[in-house]
Parts: structure tokens; C-alpha cells; sequence
């Protein structure tokens, strides 16, 4: 385990704790990081039996229920705190909309005497915006992954919308987080962009060139819980959520450097588009992410493809 995971989390210790999502790429380092000081319990579909015994391996319980329309009986509802990153991108209007939207509802509704919920939406929530003008909280929101994910952008924006309405609801203090990229040894936008360099299959690029993001590394998004957790607030807090901003070109040039992989672009507008993100109150109120996004790179590589290293 990373060493900030052990200076963070311990301010997190003796909860009882609900992680939704508990495999996914974005919740399973959380997860392993709480698991040895808490009580965990993991809440997905578990639809695949390999889900299930790493969650379980890493110390947490799983309950399997499906968000959409599952029995919530049979998860326990005296949760202290509940972190919601499950997410569904089946591409069904009805089915994510009732997994993402009325699910982040129901789940809320259920554990509403938790003393927060944190819940982890997506900077594809804005309006395209073009790589020059950050996006700020109160921004317009729009339909923004269309072009990849037809279903994710809306369902997200309902999602949120329950969220929202449940923190009022329920006096139930919230935190709605809108993640940009997500990456580290457990995976990522970039570690997919290294898979296709690895094959020589050509990247999709937006034409509005730089393709800024703002890349998040695994050790950050577990090192900045505690704080996210402590800023939840009725109404619900909304807060973008990443790292310093750097572009998919940027990051497949260094891979390239690092590998020797020459990356190769293709000019398409139907893939997404430059979404950076303002991160001015994530700063004050939360800190910044520590890992340079070069440094994440590096370490997604020696961490998923050590044999491409110095070739």
C-alpha cells in the first residue's frame, strides 16, 4: 500500500463505512485504503465472481444489489459514512437513468442517518466548453459525452439532481465530487491510451486542440476523501475534482518517452472534447493534489507495463 494512504486515512478510522462501487477503478483503491481501520462493506451487482473476492480480499463485505430497482433491505442503513462511486454506462436511457438517478435517491433515502454521503459525479456534466475556459461549479451543465457514452452525461446530471434533492431531503450532509481523469496503477484513461500506443492504433483527438484535462492520480483521490468527506454540507456542496491540468497530448508524448511507443493521433469530434476544470475552490477547500501528473504517468507505467520501460 502506498505510503499516503498510511498518512491520510488514518484520519478515517473506526467507521462504519459504505463503498459503492467497491471494484471499480476509482473505488477499489479507496476501498483497500479504508478496509484495515474500518468497517467496509462493498455494494455492487457483482456480477463477475472476480469482483467479489478482490473486494473481499482486501477486508470488506459485499452486498450484492442492483441500484435500479434491487432490494435495499438487505444493506444495513447505520452507515457513518457513505462513498458512492458506483456508476453504470450500459448506454439504455431507462435502465442508467434508474441505476445512476433514482439509485443515488434510494441509496440516499436508505442510509440517511449516516453523517455524510459523499457522491462521485463527473466533470462530463459541463456544457462543451472548448480548452480555454475552465469550467467553474455554477457553470452550465450539458449533455457533454455524447459522442462516447450517449447515456452517461445525462444520467449523471440526474444523479446529481437526486443527490441534491435527498441532502435537503434527508438533512443528509453531501458532497457531490465532479471527477475529471482518474488514473493510477489501477487503471485510467491514460493507461487505455497506452494499451492503443502498445498496438499502434491511432488515438482519437478532438480537433480543439489542447485536449486539456485535469488527470487525478489514485494515491490523490484517496489521500483528499477525508476532506471531501468534511466539507459535505445541506444543500449539497458541489466541487470539481482533479489534479493539474495537462493535455492527452502531453501525456502520450511522455508515455512515448518513457516507452519508446510512438503515439498516434486521429482528428475526430466524435470522442470528447477538452474539458478542463476549474479547481480554485477544490484548493481552498480541500488542498491540491500532490502527484505531478508526470510523475503519475511514470508510476502508471512501471506499474502496469515495467517491460516497456528504457526499451
Amino acid at each position: 500500500m502506498a505510503s499516503g494512504y498510511l498518512r491520510v486515512m488514518t484520519l478515517l478510522t473506526d467507521e462504519k463505512i459504505l463503498v459503492t462501487g467497491p471494484a471499480s477503478q476509482v473505488g477499489f483503491p479507496v476501498l483497500e485504503a479504508l478496509a484495515p481501520r474500518n468497517e467496509v462493506v462493498g455494494l455492487a451487482r457483482f456480477s463477475r465472481p472476480e469482483d467479489r473476492e478482490r473486494v473481499e480480499a482486501a477486508g470488506a463485505r459485499c452486498v450484492a444489489v442492483d441500484l435500479a430497482d434491487g432490494d435495499l433491505s438487505v444493506v444495513p442503513d447505520d452507515f457513518t459514512v457513505v462513498l458512492h462511486f458506483a456508476v453504470v454506462k450500459s448506454g439504455d436511457f431507462a435502465y442508467d437513468l434508474a441505476a445512476n438517478g433514482e439509485g443515488a435517491g434510494r441509496l440516499m433515502a436508505h442510509c440517511r442517518r449516516a453523517r455524510a454521503f459523499f457522491h462521485c459525479s463527473t466533470g462530463g456534466v459541463y456544457a462543451h466548453r472548448g480548452p480555454e475556459a475552465p469550467a467553474r461549479e455554477g457553470d452550465p451543465l450539458g449533455d457533454n459525452h455524447r459522442a462516447m457514452l450517449p447515456t452517461y452525461s445525462i444520467s449523471k446530471i440526474a444523479a446529481e439532481t437526486l443527490a441534491r434533492f435527498s441532502a435537503r431531503q434527508w438533512d443528509l450532509p453531501t458532497t457531490i465530487a465532479r471527477l475529471s481523469v482518474p488514473y493510477g496503477s489501477n487503471g485510467g484513461w491514460p493507461w487505455i491510451h497506452l494499451q492503443m500506443m502498445r498496438a499502434g492504433q491511432p488515438i482519437p483527438l478532438h480537433p480543439e486542440r489542447p485536449n486539456i484535462f485535469n488527470p487525478i492520480h489514485e494515491d490523490d483521490i484517496v489521500d483528499q476523501i477525508p476532506r471531501l468527506l468534511e466539507i459535505a454540507s445541506v444543500p449539497a456542496t458541489v466541487v470539481n475534482w482533479g489534479g493539474e491540468p495537462a493535455s492527452i497530448e502531453e501525456w502520450c508524448a511522455y508515455m512515448g518517452e518513457l516507452t519508446g511507443l510512438e503515439p498516434k493521433f486521429s482528428e475526430t469530434e466524435q470522442t470528447v472534447g477538452p474539458l478542463p476544470l476549474s479547481l480554485a475552490f477544490l484548493n481552498e477547500r480541500v488542498g491540491r493534489a500532490q502527484v505531478s501528473w508526470r510523475d503519475g504517468i511514470r508510476r502508471l507505467v512501471e506499474a502496469t507495463a515495467p517491460e516497456l520501460l528504457g526499451s
